[in-house]
């Protein structure tokens, strides 16, 4: 997830200010006066929309027209845009598949349990949820498991063309041409996921500030948040990775973008040195010091 621009009416810094607050408190996302500009320029299309002449015209519409929530999810769409491929991150990829799953594998399997759950926070067009898909449908020790991807975004729009699951070339950047052939079938202008793929993934909005939302979402095994947290300041990076670590099933692993850190943020995860590649885990409370 990236911000991005576009063209102008003239913000105050006390607009700014409304604005910004307003914003974070829906979403967690952080704007310094450093990106007062991008603000300026983004929502700029939302006065001209709504036909309002000034930016605090437009946060008394946030804060009080009976369409308020919905303007909330929709400016979303206005100031993200969101960057990301299939296959991204291939260390950590490899780290997931070849050493956490069979991790994974064997825990559940001494508890009796067949079934998989992993959430990708912050899924954009959906490239990363079905990337996980794929990786796990080549792993002969999962046939026959029950396994649920939970792909959510707060931009509607996106998910949108998640669902969709139609891709062009920029998504394929990392993907092997074996892999494009296996995975994905010809579709209009681009190449669609095979539906094999796409039943193992569901795509869902959700805000992750929505603490009732997130009570609703259940415990998952593995949580994907990547070049997501970078957008929020302290603060909101503490709520949300406390929100992961609720979500999580004790031993249950974060992947975090590879400029993401939890120094300073959290204490509650360990840091996994694994062959490929450095993984938090949120420690098995059944097992002395959280170690296997």
């Amino acid at each position: 997830m990236s911000f991005s621009l576009s063209p102008t009416h003239s913000m105050s810094e006390d607009e700014f200010q409304l604005l910004r607050d307003c914003i974070y408190a829906h979403c967690g996302i952080h704007f310094d006066l450093d990106s007062k500009y991008i603000l300026e320029k983004r929502l700029s299309l939302r006065l001209r929309d709504l036909d309002l002449p000034t930016f605090y015209d437009y946060y008394h519409y946030l804060k009080y027209n009976r369409n308020k929530e919905q303007e909330l999810m929709d400016i979303m769409d206005v100031l993200t845009t969101n960057e990301t491929y299939f296959f991204r991150e291939l260390f950590q990829l490899k780290a997931f598949s070849d050493e956490i799953i069979p991790e994974l594998i064997k825990r559940k399997a001494a508890r009796g349990s067949r079934s998989l759950r992993i959430w990708s926070a912050g899924c954009s067009t959906g490239e990363e949820p079905y990337t996980i898909a794929m990786l796990l449908s080549t792993i002969p020790e999962l046939s026959g498991w029950k396994i649920e991807i939970i792909g959510t975004d707060i931009s509607q729009k996106v998910l949108h063309q998640a669902r969709r699951a139609v891709y062009g070339t920029s998504s394929f950047r990392s993907t092997e041409e074996s892999d494009l052939r296996r995975f994905f079938h010809k579709h209009d202008n681009g190449y669609k996921v095979n539906d094999s793929i796409r039943e193992l993934v569901t795509i869902s909005h959700l805000n992750l500030f929505d603490t009732n939302r997130l009570t609703m979402l259940g415990k998952v095994d593995l949580v994907f948040c990547r070049n997501v947290i970078i957008y929020f300041d302290k603060p909101a990076k503490k709520r949300v990775i406390e929100s992961f670590h609720s979500v999580l099933d004790d031993g249950g692993f974060l992947l975090l973008g590879h400029s993401e850190s939890l120094m300073n943020i959290s204490t509650q995860f360990t840091l996994r040195h694994f062959k490929n590649d450095m993984i938090y885990q949120k420690p098995d409370c059944f097992l002395a010091g959280g170690r296997r």
